[in-house]
């Protein structure tokens, strides 16, 4: 065997120019930049499939989002009252005042579908009071959020399992259920130094979504004064009344305040410019101070810069009559 020393990196080159021919070298060249412009090639496909899967991804959870929604899956706490009553399927409840005059006297947790409903929800009913009170809105202690975007508003949110859960039922389930008849609006409302007043409103009404969720309302009575349509002074009517009113959030601004009551009093609402009553407000404890008065506010009792301790919201027929056999 006789081995052939190279002296330096030139005759190398030599050595492999001499040993190959220039149209060998040539065609190697080809192969090479063929199978790098093959390899970039591929790179780009692979990573516009990743893209591409990516966005599918995105798609299907914007989709699998706007399914649950449409189910109305009502965002769960666990605790410990976790059960809805049952009612053993024997037929469907439009309302709360329909399983009250079936017999059933157990203020909870029951499965609802008004009649243009596509799906049952639970809801609260309260059943004291007279009985068969669909509760369509909570404030108790300041553990949910209630500064929520359009979709959450129009969907519903909070608490559905504990007896004093703080929960919104929904923009979309209070139209479906204000449009079965004429309701009654009653709002139970209490403070800090253990003090409670009331408000009532005869053929409370919400729009559809086409309309905002608009707010309708009338004739008031109760102890805590007519917030909702400002008729504590006529002079203030033009901005204080929530009536006829468009819901508001902070990405959706229909109220006809030049900036955004929604973001500045960090809740959903029936606004105007901004407001005489705000029970969507951030939970503060009785009296205080913020940039804005933001609070659990009902003016007429407590004023704008005192957030109120709890709020029940709850409606009935207005011809309810309890079946009391």
């Amino acid at each position: 065997m006789i081995f052939i020393k190279i002296e330096s990196q030139e005759m190398l080159s030599e050595t492999i120019v001499s040993e190959f021919p220039v149209y060998v070298l040539s065609s190697l060249i080809s192969d090479t930049v063929k199978a790098l412009e093959n390899c970039l090639q591929e790179q780009a496909r692979l990573r516009a499939q990743v893209y591409l899967l990516e966005t599918r991804v995105k798609q299907q959870q914007v989709k699998i989002s706007q399914l649950l929604h449409e189910k109305q899956v009502q965002l769960l706490d666990k605790g410990e009252e976790n059960s809805v009553i049952d009612l053993g399927g024997k037929r469907q409840y439009a309302d709360c005042s329909e399983i009250f005059n079936d017999g059933y006297k157990q203020s909870g947790f029951y499965k609802i579908k008004p009649l243009q409903s596509p799906a049952e929800f639970s809801v609260y009913c309260d059943m004291s009071d007279g009985g068969g009170w669909t509760v369509i809105q909570r404030r108790s202690d300041g553990s949910e959020n209630f500064n929520r975007d359009w979709s959450d508003y129009e969907n519903g949110f909070g608490n559905f399992v504990q007896k004093n859960g703080e929960y919104w039922l929904g923009n979309r389930n209070l139209h479906l259920l204000t449009t079965q008849g004429d309701y009654t609006l009653k709002i139970d409302l209490a403070d800090f130094e253990k003090n409670s007043r009331y408000a009532q409103y005869k053929n409370f009404k919400v729009g559809d979504e086409k309309n905002s969720y608009d707010l309708h309302i009338g004739e008031y009575s109760g102890t805590a004064g007519d917030s909702l349509t400002g008729n504590f002074h006529p002079e203030v009517q033009w901005w204080a009344s929530h009536q006829r009113m468009k819901f508001s959030t902070w990405d959706r601004d229909n109220d006809n305040y030049e900036g955004n009551c929604a973001k500045e009093d960090q809740s959903g609402w029936w606004f105007n410019r901004c407001h005489s009553a705000n029970l969507n407000g951030f939970y503060h404890k009785g009296p205080y101070t913020a940039k804005t008065d933001n609070g659990i506010v009902w003016h007429t009792w407590h004023g704008w810069w005192y957030s109120l301790k709890s709020v029940v919201m709850k409606i009935r027929p207005n011809d309810f009559i309890p079946n009391i056999v």
